[in-house]
This record gives structure tokens, sequence and C-alpha cells, in this order.
């Protein structure tokens, strides 16, 4: 994870260093900001990269960017976005179609035409954009089909568009806890959900290949129970019905994969459990609050399973781990 803002020059200078740091991180731009903005400017981009997919988490205060006809001349790398807003809104405009967007929609824009895009200026504060960039190759997609969908709002809060942003949400707010191992395998996850947003926007689920639908729906199934882990009543009926399949198929996915779908979700409870009872900062909070945290109704059964996978109660682990920061500080 490289992070890069605009705190590292003095305010004075920061619309210009974050003009400069747009065009080398994405595409040459005509940026620009209101005046009394430009004067106490201030943005920070996260940037991971996910395999061929460049993931940036993007904190701007109101800016717009104008990819100029001059601009495609000079820089065409090919490539293709797309943006998930994160906090606040704004519009774009491309291919002779201008859209407003909000928190959770997905927009797709093509970087080798010209396009204009602006955060919301009524928006107070500073807003968010997770960015999404990749090879225009990787998107198995007709290209003609694709460009139908430029300054498309892809709306968030229904359908498979709020699968998709729901994904999306939880990578941007986690992207920080990415390890490399973690960003690579997220690669094709991750891709596989922007194609079946985009081809449900096209209304062409036939032409998306069946192992890409699947992987997709895997993953807003995984991100799903992430986000859910700390409900005692997640339960695989649950999580079917939110997906709009059948328990039978759920399970079925799941056994695919080498897993059990109550399996799959007591890992992720133990990892939590696991992290937070390795942190310093949590060592006040009792052992049974969090496992209420994530999920475990009876501290007994938790500290069961917890034994059984890492061989250690959560007592003797936490204490472990506590003796062995100590010895680290001490040398």
């Amino acid at each position: 994870m490289d992070v890069v803002s605009t705190a590292e020059v003095p305010p004075e200078e920061g619309f210009a260093f974050w003009r400069e740091v747009s065009s080398k991180l994405w595409v040459p731009y005509d940026t620009r900001c209101e005046r009394r903005v430009e004067r106490a400017f201030r943005a920070q981009v996260d940037i991971s990269q996910l395999g061929s997919l460049q993931a940036t988490l993007m904190t701007t205060m109101v800016h717009s960017v104008h990819r100029t006809p001059k601009l495609i001349r000079q820089a065409d790398p090919e490539v293709l976005k797309l943006g998930c807003i994160v906090r606040g809104g704004g519009r774009i405009t491309q291919d002779g179609r201008c859209t407003e967007f909000g928190v959770g929609d997905l927009l797709l824009f093509d970087p080798s035409r010209p396009y204009l895009a602006g955060f919301a200026p009524d928006v107070p504060g500073s807003q968010q954009l997770l960015l999404l960039r990749f090879p225009r190759s990787l998107l198995p997609l007709p290209h003609r089909d694709v460009r139908r969908l430029s300054a498309v709002r892809i709306p968030g809060g229904k359908g498979v568009g709020a699968l998709s942003s729901h994904f999306l949400m939880q990578l941007a707010r986690r992207m920080r806890e990415l390890s490399p191992s973690d960003a690579a395998r997220l690669s094709t996850v991750t891709l596989d959900v922007l194609t079946a947003a985009l081809a449900n926007a096209l209304d062409a689920r036939s032409g998306v290949p069946p192992h890409t639908t699947r992987r997709a729906l895997m993953a807003r199934i995984h991100a799903f129970i992430r986000e859910n882990l700390g409900d005692a009543r997640l339960a695989p009926d649950a999580i079917a019905a939110a997906h709009h399949i059948s328990l039978r198929h759920l399970h079925k996915l799941f056994h695919e994969e080498g897993h059990t779908v109550a399996g799959w979700v007591r890992e992720r409870r133990l990892e939590q459990c696991r992290r937070d009872l390795a942190d310093p900062g949590l060592a006040y909070r009792p052992i049974g609050a969090i496992a209420a945290r994530w999920g475990f109704a009876s501290p007994a059964h938790f500290s069961q399973v917890f034994r059984g996978s890492y061989g250690l109660s959560p007592r003797e682990f936490r204490r472990q781990c506590t003796e062995t920061k100590e010895l680290c500080a001490d040398t």
C-alpha cells in the first residue's frame, strides 16, 4: 500500500502537487478548482495493486478533471476506469451523456475519449472515491457494448449493482489491511464483480462466461458474510436469501471450493477474534465481549473452537501475544 498526500508539501502548493500526482497516477488531466479551495486544497490517495488492477482510494476536496482530445493524443494507455463513490457525490459527462452519482453508485468511464468529471460542490468536507483502473482487454465484454455504459450510473442501492457496490465499499474500507498476497488474490474476484455489474447493466448476462458469473457471486457472498460476522443469527439460509439463491445452491458453491458454509463463516469469525486478542489496544476488553462482537453467542463454545483451531485457549493466546510484545520491547 502506497500513500500520497498533499500533507507532504506546503499548503499553498497543495493543488499544484495534486495536479501533478493525478496526471502521473492515472492519465493527464486539465485539473481545476475554485480559487478559494485552491488556497487550502488538501487530498490524499491510497494506492494498492490488485494484480493487473490498480485500486486507489481518493480522499479530496472539491475539484474537476477534464480529459481533453489534446491530452488523449499525448497519452492513451487504453485502460478503463470504474469509480464507486464512498462519500459525497459528483457529475460526469462523456459521449453526450451527463450523469449525477452518489454514495454507492458505480460509474464507468473511458480515458481514451474526452470526458469532464467533478465532485459535488454542495457536499461539505472532503469526498471519497474508490477508483479501479484496468486494461480494457481484461474485460470479457465486447468493447462496443461497454462503450454504451460510459457515464451511465449503475445504482448501488438495488439488484446486482447493490451487491457489487457492497463488495467495493468493503474493499475501500479494508484496503489498508491487505497484505501483498491478499491483494494478488483479490485481482480476479474484483474483476469478476465488475464484469457481473457491467453485464447486468447491459442486460447481457449470456455474454459473461459461467465461471466469471460464479466467482462474482462468491465474491459478493464473501463480502456479505464479512460485513455481517457480528450477527449471531448469520446462517446459511439467511445468506442464501440475501443473494436470491436456494440454500442447496449456496451449499454447492461452497462445496466446490472445498468448504462448508458454516465452516467458512466460523473461520472468518475466528480470524477476527484472533486479531482482536493480539491487539494490545484491546487488552482491556473481556474475551467474552470479543467473542460476542464477532458472532459467538457462547463463550464456552468459542473457547472450544478457538483451541481446536489454534492449539491454545483464547486466554493463553492473549497472554502469549502480550509476553512476546514485552520481550520485543525489552530487546
